[in-house]
């Protein structure tokens, strides 16, 4: 019977989310699982005289799969030769709040769920974002690693609140 699409979570080893994906994707397939993601972010990395991109996994360990059918897809899940495990209670599988998904469905889109960088200025200790995902989202910001090029924003997921890194260069500072 077929369920509205709901986003699980699926637990594997921390390294292995790529692995465990393409499995799921080949295994289980599309019918049963309408996208599996692992978010990311980009981050700029300096390597001596050179910057690059880099992308870091955002929840490290774990996947996502949207499914309308998710009794039919835990039962594929066993089928993947690798440690794996959808996250349950009570033996019902529980899908992510509305909540928990509403802020990856703001900073990414569908099938492509990494979080860009952001760029931004620092005016009289006020961060404004100019460009990049963040614009806008200046209230989610609690901290700011200009170093390494990183803001720290509160956001919920998993039912609990979490600090999470995401890019962000600030190209000036007023004051």
């Amino acid at each position: 019977m077929r369920g509205a699409k709901k986003t699980y979570v699926i637990q594997t080893m921390s390294g292995r989310e790529a692995r465990v994906k393409a499995l799921i994707e080949k295994i289980v397939g599309p019918e049963l699982v309408s996208e599996c993601f692992i978010p990311t972010f980009v981050v700029r990395k300096r390597y001596g005289d050179e910057i690059r991109l880099k992308e870091k996994k955002l929840t490290p360990g774990y996947l996502y799969v949207v499914s309308p059918y998710i009794d039919a897809a835990s039962r594929a899940l066993r089928d993947v030769p690798a440690f794996t495990r959808l996250l349950s209670q009570d033996d019902r599988f529980i899908p992510l709040e509305s909540a928990d998904m509403a802020w990856i469905e703001r900073l990414t889109r569908p099938n492509e769920r990494v979080i860009g960088m952001s760029t931004g200025v620092i005016e009289h200790d006020n961060v404004i974002v100019q460009s990049g995902p963040l614009k806008g989202l200046e209230g989610w910001i609690r901290k700011i690693d200009r170093h390494k090029c990183l803001a720290f924003l509160e956001v919920r997921i998993l039912g609990r609140t979490k600090t999470i890194g995401v890019g962000l260069e600030i190209v000036r500072r007023t004051d």
